[in-house]
């Protein structure tokens, strides 16, 4: 029921934008716009991932707030999770890191762009493997892609057992259509 009234809504506010000679892609842009960008292209650009995923999981992630905390501990605009922090600074050589870094714009999205690198070559670039393992972690995907009732074939899930990562799958993918679609 939520759901269609917010598509009421939406429809509605689009067709007035466009009386009134409102660009919808204007509108659309501030839905999902592109913050950060400087950041976003430049750690995109040296991990070589589509800018375009890394804003759709930022806006899936914290919609865009650096000072968000999830319920979890995970933190800042990619929520990375402090352990994972650690461990990715460590490994791309961040000197004096310590957790509260993951609050600057600059840390967070070049630790999470690196992550995400990462778990797109050990799922060899299988992006919704990638991002099923970026929210329920990829020792679960690993475990999924072995067993017959999530995966077929060892190479795609047909099932997620976790209801939390299939939406955020959903979500993720969803915006990356819309941001490839919107700014290319």
């Amino acid at each position: 029921m939520k759901f269609k009234k917010v598509t009421v809504i939406i429809v509605i506010i689009f067709t007035i934008l466009t009386v009134y000679g409102v660009k919808t892609n204007w509108f659309l842009k501030q839905l999902y716009p592109k913050k950060f960008s400087q950041q976003v292209y430049f750690y995109s650009n040296q991990y070589g991932v589509d800018p375009y995923l890394v804003f759709a999981m930022i806006k899936a992630e914290s919609n865009f707030n650096p000072d968000i905390v999830s319920s979890k501990g995970a933190i800042g605009l990619m929520q990375v999770i402090p352990e994972t922090g650690i461990w990715v600074a460590n490994y791309i050589g961040i000197k004096n890191f310590n957790v509260n870094m993951l609050y600057n714009p600059d840390y967070n999205i070049n630790i999470g762009t690196w992550y995400l690198k990462y778990l797109l070559k050990q799922f060899n670039n299988n992006i919704t493997l990638a991002v099923a393992a970026y929210n329920g972690g990829s020792g679960n995907v690993s475990n999924w892609l072995k067993d017959k009732r999530y995966s077929e074939n060892g190479s795609n899930l047909k099932k997620v057992p976790f209801s939390e990562t299939d939406k955020y799958i959903k979500k993720v993918t969803k915006y990356y259509k819309i941001y490839k679609s919107l700014y290319k």
